[in-house]
């Protein structure tokens, strides 16, 4: 069963910044695009880099991606030697058990599958990321530069850097520092979240990480910084294309909404490199007579009389006559009813607007606006209001302002 590449694909993340979005599915599971979920992303990349064995680490709110993942045959992971493993965190014979407790320690608690098929590397990746990538190149300049830990890092602007863990280098790319989200950067590369490991290293400094009491067992604040301070080398790996962390309302709104430019980087119309996913068999959506719709994507089972613009409707939405959407993500199964708008919103999965309700706006130039989020099975009644960047779990009634 030995594979020369495994990857690890940690997609348990809860997701509290994307609040409604997440309350009942992890944000790997979360609806992108029209027809895609982001865990196809990173699934696809490993696909068409030739990894056919992938490990995918659950924990916050599993049943959905787990029922999503199935078997793996969407992404051609459904092999009987390799293909796409579901890793829960579990309870061993005499272990106290836990959840997992960082991202070091989710692989730690996978040493036994990873054993199973001795790789010599090990790829891990994150399940919120969206971006086309081969990893396979990364993993031959880890093989070349003969390191430890190879990480992928994307060039920011000085003030964006604040906000990541920043890789300073040497003239060949060699890491001699790490500084997590710096208050004042000494370089612009910050790192993805996409690792290679040599797993003969990286096994023995999880186990001697997991022993520590004091570890947040977490590859940036724990593993790398003992790699380095060890004197092993690692190298970063620079990425030029399009990637964007979609852990915020807004991240996850832009992103989508680069689907509609031609110039975003995010080409979904590459055959050389598809991105895979297990789509629900519909109809064609159709329209009609008064509807109008640009510079949108609407998928299968899509309903619309009404009108929509630069917006992104998923499968099974209905928009009813006279209704308005503009600059909106509809996640499947939203209805949107005769005389409502809704601008620069998101309204998610089986949610409701109801008639001549209102949610979002279009931007006033104010510190106060912001994408107005409807949460999954939520109904806005008639005539209410939703204001701009107001998160919305549960009913509101007609005629008020939530």
């Amino acid at each position: 069963m030995k594979k020369e590449i495994v990857a690890m694909l940690l997609a348990g993340g809860q997701g509290s910044r994307l609040y409604a979005l997440t309350s009942n599915v992890a944000k790997p599971a979360v609806p992108f695009g029209g027809k895609y979920r982001i865990i196809d992303f990173p699934l696809s990349n490993c696909v068409n880099s030739g990894i056919d064995t992938v490990g995918v680490l659950t924990q916050y709110r599993p049943l959905e991606l787990n029922s999503y993942l199935g078997n793996g045959q969407p992404w051609d992971l459904d092999r009987s030697d390799g293909g796409v493993h579901i890793l829960p965190p579990y309870l061993g014979e005499g272990e106290k058990g836990s959840w997992y407790k960082g991202t070091a320690n989710a692989i730690y608690q996978n040493i036994g599958f990873l054993d199973l098929y001795d790789p010599e590397y090990v790829v891990v990746l994150s399940g919120d990321h969206i971006y086309k990538m081969d990893y396979s190149e990364m993993v031959d300049f880890h093989k070349k530069s003969e390191a430890a830990c190879t990480i992928s890092v994307l060039e920011v602007t000085m003030e964006e850097a604040k906000r990541f863990g920043i890789l300073n280098v040497e003239a060949d790319d060699k890491v001699y520092e790490f500084e997590e989200k710096p208050p004042q950067p000494k370089s612009n590369l910050a790192s993805m979240g996409i690792y290679v490991f040599t797993w003969s290293k990286l096994r023995k400094y999880l186990i001697d990480d997991e022993a520590d009491p004091n570890s947040s067992n977490d590859f940036g604040k724990n593993i790398i910084p003992n790699m380095l301070n060890a004197g092993e080398k690692l190298m970063a790996y620079r990425f030029a294309g399009y990637w964007k962390d979609v852990g915020t309302i807004d991240s996850l709104w832009d992103a989508n909404m680069d689907l509609l430019s031609r110039n975003s980087g995010l080409d979904m119309y590459d055959e050389s490199w598809p991105i895979y996913a297990r789509t629900p068999i519909k109809p064609p959506h159709v329209t009609g007579p008064d509807a109008s719709i640009s510079h949108s994507l609407v998928t299968g089972g899509c309903q619309v009389d009404g009108t929509v613009a630069n917006s992104v409707l998923f499968n099974s939405v209905t928009v009813e006559k006279d209704a308005d959407i503009q600059y909106s993500i509809l996640m499947p199964g939203a209805t949107v009813k005769e005389g409502a708008k809704v601008y620069y919103s998101i309204v998610a999965e089986g949610a409701t607007v109801e008639a001549g309700a209102t949610v979002g706006s279009a931007p006033d130039g104010g510190e106060n606006w912001g994408i107005a989020v409807v949460a999954g099975g939520v109904t806005v009644g008639e005539r209410a209001t939703v204001p701009p960047k107001a998160m919305i779990r549960k009913d509101v009634k007609g005629g008020e302002q939530a």
